[in-house]
């Protein structure tokens, strides 16, 4: 089916990237009211003609994580209901994502999978997502789902600040593949945190895996929620000899008291992308840089507009 043109719309979570986003696709942001009745019931109204389009609605669902993907959802039946030809989720941030499995039978549910449901369930006809959680999530919906990585624009950084003695450090045992990866691409040592998390949100460093006396340590992760891992491991690297400490994950969730604990870390420095958009604190604390995946973005929705190659953007 070959659709007329692209069109994109976005909600209040972050207007700036969906702003970026049009430009580097020299198109208008599409035209639309996203807003809240008196009792804070989700209210959409499209301005633009959609009838047989290509439209992607662009919105990471961070915090207010309810409402953000409410809009989502409303927005994608707004657009269904107008005849739009095709209707793409861009989720660069996917909230739940963490909500994957049940631990040890834990009597919890599989947000993740619910959230692909009722994405699916709201006319989603294919979903564009960033550094999922876990690659497996994919496996969730019953649509096609793109999952680009922030790897490039985050290596592009490392390799422009040429730092010296660099060692790749993974924050967890979970984490090894991507951190296995990004130390390849260095070519640089990999070393690794093990730790144990006696409840959510809460993290112990244990041992150091690797030799890091005297080295600048990169920490890659896929998001920072309350940066209490991050912090215990930038100490624990400090006190087994590491002569700085930098840190670069996708997501700045940064939740609670985050950006406090950051500063008072030692943590040198924390680089991030704007999948998610800073709060005040953050955006005025010095340790924290903020990099833009805006152009990764849009040359991603251009390739699926088009129906080219998503994964030769990450194909040497």
């Amino acid at each position: 089916m070959a659709y007329d043109s692209m069109m994109v719309f976005t909600g209040n979570a972050n207007p700036k990237l969906a702003e970026a986003v049009v430009r580097h696709l020299n198109i208008h942001l599409g035209r639309a009211t996203v807003g809240r009745f008196s009792d804070g019931e989700v209210m959409v109204e499209i301005l633009e003609n959609v009838r047989g389009k290509d439209v992607f609605v662009l919105q990471s669902t961070c915090m207010p994580t309810n409402d953000t993907l409410m809009e989502v959802m409303v927005m994608v039946d707004a657009l269904k209901r107008a005849s739009a030809g095709r209707i793409t989720a861009a989720i660069p941030y996917l909230g739940y994502a963490r909500q994957d499995r049940r631990p040890r039978s834990a009597r919890v549910g599989i947000t993740a999978k619910v959230v692909a449901n009722m994405l699916t369930t709201a006319g989603v006809d294919r979903v564009l997502t960033m550094d999922l959680h876990s690659d497996q999530i994919q496996g969730f919906f019953d649509i096609p789902v793109d999952n680009v990585y922030a790897s490039p624009i985050l290596l592009g950084d490392v390799w422009k600040h040429d730092y010296k003695n660099l060692i790749v450090v993974s924050p967890d045992v979970g984490g090894v593949v991507r951190a296995r990866a990004l130390a390849k691409r260095l070519e640089s040592d990999l070393a690794i945190i093990d730790k144990r998390r006696p409840k959510p949100n809460v993290a112990k460093v244990m041992n150091i895996i690797g030799d890091v006396r005297g080295r600048t340590c990169v920490i890659m992760d896929d998001m920072v929620d309350t940066a209490n891992t991050l912090c215990e491991a930038a100490a624990a690297l400090k006190d087994h000899g590491a002569e700085r400490v930098m840190a670069y994950c996708t997501h700045p969730v940064l939740s609670g008291t985050a950006v406090e604990r950051i500063e008072n870390s030692a943590l040198d420095e924390l680089v991030v992308t704007d999948s998610i958009p800073l709060r005040e604190d953050a955006r005025n604390c010095k340790r924290i840089r903020q990099l833009s995946v805006a152009e990764l973005m849009a040359e991603t929705m251009r390739r699926i507009s088009n129906e080219d190659s998503v994964s030769s953007l990450f194909i040497e």
